[in-house]
This record gives C-alpha cells, sequence and structure tokens, in this order.
C-alpha cells in the first residue's frame, strides 16, 4: 500500500515542481518600466511664429504659390509655435548640414534624457544589460549606440542594438525587441533610446510633396529604462501585457507612400504621397485584427460578431473616416482600453484614427495637446502623449494604455500596458501643463501671414494631402 501511495505522490510532487517552475519563469519574463524621460530642448531652438516667417521667406527655392502652399500647410497641421527644430536651422546652415551637427544634435539629447532618467531612477550606467537605440535617418561609424556607451561608460559585455529607417513606429520597434530578450534573459535591465535626427533632412527645395515633413517634424526624443528583474517591479511603472506589428512593405503603394529620396534638383528631402491614408488603413486594420482578441473581454467580441452578422444580413453602409477612409469599428474599444496614446502624426491623422475608434474629445486631447506642443516627434512622440497623461494625473493603477504608431516601410505597431501604480511625476509637461488644453488651438501663422492669400492661384492647394487638411 506504501509503495502504491509513493508511486502516486512522486509523479504529483514532480508534476507540481514543473508548475511552479513554469509560474516562475513566466514571472521573470515580464516586461516592465521603471521610468522614461522626454527631452525638451532649450528655448533658443523654439520655432516661433516671427522665426517660421523668416526662415520661410529665406529660402531662395520657393516662389509665391509655394509659400500660400506652406501656409495652408502650416495651419492645417496642428502645430503650435513652441515647438523645437535643430540648431542648424536657426544658424541658417538648414541647405548645408554637416555631419558634425547631426551628432550635435543626437548629443544634446543624450546628454539631457538619458542623465535624467539614470539619476531620477537611482540607476547607475554600469548596471545596464541591454542598450537599444533606435534614429531612423542617421547612421553614423562609430554607431549613435558606441557614443552612448563611450558617454556613460558602460559596461563591456552590454549586449547592443543600433536600429535604423524604422519611421516613426520603430520605439514599440525597439521595445519588441527588448520584450523578446527578457523572454530568454533573467534579471536584465535596458536603456531603450528613440528620436530623430533632422539637420540633415531639412528640405530646402520646392516639391510640395516634401516640403510637408518640414510642417510636421520636430525635435525630440525619449530615454526609457527597462527591466524583467521580479526584485524592482514594485518600482515599475508601467507593465507591458502586449505588442503586435504589422508591416505591408511587401505592398508597393505601402512601401512607396513615405520615403527618403532626392527631388529634380538632387536636395534631399522625404517625401510623403497621397496613398499614405490608403497604406495607414489596412495597415491599421489589419494590426487591430490581431490585437483587439488580445485585449477585449470576450462579450466584447461576441457582440462584435454579433453585429458582423446583423451587418452581412441588412448590408447597412457604416460611416467612413474622414481621413483614412477606413470604417468606424463596431468593436468598442473602452470596454479593455482606458487611455489612448496615439501616433501624432498630423491633426488630421489623430481625428482619423479616433473616428475609427470611435474616440471622444477626452480620448483624442492627449495627441491633440502633444501635436500643438511638441509637434511630430517621430518615434518618441508616444511618449510626450503619455507624458501628458500623466502630468493630468489621468494614469492610476490597473488603467490601461493603448499605443499605437503608424511609420514609412509601412508599418502599423500597437501596445497594451497596465498602469503599476498611480503616476504624476514632473516631466516636460511641468512648465506649461496648466494652459492645456487652450481655449482655441488656431494657429497664429494665418493671423500674421494670411496677406499672401491675396492673390490667389487655384493652383496652390490642390496638393495637400488628406492627413493634412
Amino acid at each position: 500500500m506504501e509503495l502504491l501511495y509513493l508511486l502516486y505522490l512522486v509523479p504529483t510532487l514532480y508534476s507540481c515542481l514543473l508548475i511552479w517552475k513554469m509560474l516562475e519563469e513566466r514571472r521573470d519574463r515580464e516586461c516592465y518600466i521603471l521610468n522614461y524621460q522626454c527631452y525638451k530642448p532649450p528655448n533658443d531652438r523654439m520655432l516661433g511664429t516671427e522665426f517660421c516667417g523668416k526662415l520661410i521667406k529665406r529660402s531662395e527655392n520657393l516662389g509665391p504659390n509655394e509659400y500660400r502652399f506652406l501656409l495652408k500647410a502650416i495651419v492645417s497641421s496642428g502645430i503650435g509655435e513652441q515647438t523645437y527644430a535643430p540648431r542648424n536651422i536657426f544658424e541658417g546652415r538648414e541647405a548645408t548640414p554637416t555631419l558634425h551637427d547631426s551628432i550635435e544634435e543626437m548629443e544634446e539629447f543624450f546628454n539631457d534624457a538619458i542623465a535624467k532618467l539614470l539619476e531620477k531612477s537611482k540607476v547607475s550606467p554600469s548596471e545596464i544589460d541591454i542598450l537599444v537605440v533606435n534614429i531612423s535617418m542617421l547612421s553614423t561609424v562609430p554607431s549613435l549606440s558606441s557614443r552612448i556607451i563611450n558617454r556613460y561608460k558602460l559596461r563591456h559585455d552590454v549586449k547592443v542594438y543600433n536600429l535604423t529607417g524604422m519611421g516613426c513606429s520603430a520605439s514599440l520597434i525597439s521595445m519588441d525587441i527588448v520584450k523578446n530578450i527578457f523572454k530568454t534573459q533573467r534579471n536584465k535591465m535596458a536603456l531603450l533610446i528613440t528620436s530623430e535626427s533632422l539637420s540633415p533632412n531639412w528640405y530646402t527645395g520646392n516639391d510640395r510633396s516634401m516640403i510637408l515633413a518640414n510642417c510636421l517634424f520636430r525635435s525630440g526624443g525619449c530615454a526609457i529604462l527597462l527591466t524583467n528583474k521580479r526584485s524592482l517591479k514594485n518600482r515599475a511603472i508601467l507593465r507591458l501585457k502586449c505588442l503586435v506589428r504589422t508591416h505591408h512593405g511587401a505592398r508597393e503603394e505601402a512601401y512607396n507612400c513615405c520615403v527618403q529620396r532626392e527631388d529634380d534638383q538632387g536636395r534631399l528631402g522625404f517625401h510623403l504621397e497621397k496613398t499614405l491614408p490608403k497604406a495607414a488603413t489596412r495597415a491599421f486594420v489589419d494590426n487591430l485584427r490581431v490585437m483587439a482578441p488580445k485585449i477585449l473581454p470576450v462579450r466584447e467580441l461576441l457582440r462584435f460578431l454579433f453585429m458582423s452578422l446583423i451587418k452581412k444580413v441588412n448590408k447597412n453602409n457604416t460611416p467612413k473616416s474622414a481621413i483614412t477612409g477606413a470604417t468606424k469599428s463596431p468593436l468598442n474599444f473602452r470596454t479593455g482600453v482606458d487611455h489612448f496614446c496615439l501616433h501624432t502624426g498630423g491633426k488630421a491623422v489623430i481625428e482619423g484614427i479616433g473616428m475609427s475608434l470611435d474616440l471622444n474629445e477626452y480620448d483624442l486631447e492627449p495627441a491633440r495637446m502633444t501635436l500643438h506642443r511638441f509637434g511630430n516627434t517621430s518615434a518618441g512622440s508616444l511618449w510626450y502623449v503619455l507624458s501628458y497623461m500623466e502630468a493630468k494625473k489621468r494614469l492610476k493603477k490597473g488603467d490601461t494604455v493603448f499605443m499605437i504608431s503608424f511609420g514609412a516601410g509601412f508599418k502599423c505597431n500597437s501596445c497594451l500596458w497596465e498602469v503599476m501604480k498611480d503616476l504624476g511625476d514632473p516631466n516636460v509637461w511641468d512648465d506649461c501643463i496648466d494652459d492645456y488644453p487652450p481655449e482655441t488651438l488656431d494657429n497664429p501663422f494665418m493671423k500674421t501671414y494670411g496677406w499672401i492669400n491675396e492673390v490667389e492661384d487655384p493652383n496652390t492647394y490642390e496638393n495637400i494631402p488628406d492627413f493634412l487638411k
């Protein structure tokens, strides 16, 4: 009898041991954010209305028609007059940037954001095990990641990943790299750096599809500290629940809608095609198709299936998004999401996503205000939106934050975070958060430079894409 008891006991204990081990390993695979630090350039790099006017007027390649086109694009962009640009723009050297300008721009960001992040997190550079850097439009030798290692004297065995060309969605791609490393390596600390170099990429020609980038992109960046150490769980502010990446590079239309290239005169710039909204829509839909079952409750998914069947029977036409052309989703994402952190690709991009997901003014406010205050800071823009939510004391323990980003290629990446504790630490919004949202987001450019419209040319506005109108 005792032998029979032992025969049952041993496999039972062994099974319990395996289950316990699996649970322990799963706990060590979590991806936590300990802290993050957005970069705010100095005030002498702020693009005010007066300076923007001087910048446009000193462009030798622009005529009256281009001036009117730029005025319309800037006024429609949703960007305010307190955004930031590279230093060489203010020195009048945007047409002749140097490698030194590009490196100096990045090092100003590295020296400020990383130092502040490590200080407030009480983490030494020697504790960093993994470094991931994404700067899409600048590649140097030694790499930018090597410059960080040299500046902060990271360990000789630090694992380094240096990403370029990933566009505005690079931040979540970098996050995916860290997440996958954390699945296989325990007790690690990762430093993620996300930004963009504008110094060598300010367009000085007159191709309207490339002028638009100057109206949207602004300087900025973010440094993020992540870990999977169980001992640091109580210090974490966010936990990654899931992440989905979608890439439509195999489709020619999607691949060619956002391209860095030279114009007919050989001037380097960033070309935005009119097909961009359509490419964004397709990538967004495919991404949500995978993400929705991961973040929405079963009752909402069942309701969606039921509504889909009714729609097929009745063949009703659903409203179209004014920007992306996507149909309004019958899914109610608020059943699984508390906050929406949207890519600040432009005023109409934000409104298009909002219409597609049936979001309200409260949901869209963080992205709109971030676009107005900081502009489109490329891959770093999501973290300025998150900072706005934190500055407004919106993020409470247990809340979920849904991040959505788009990037050249064409890519759509999204992820869901769980807030680990009430958030409200000081950040880049501190000096102006009480002024947001303002009574009006009207752009002062029209009031100051509206005289350019006195002589109207019917061809002036015809090339402005939908996502800027």
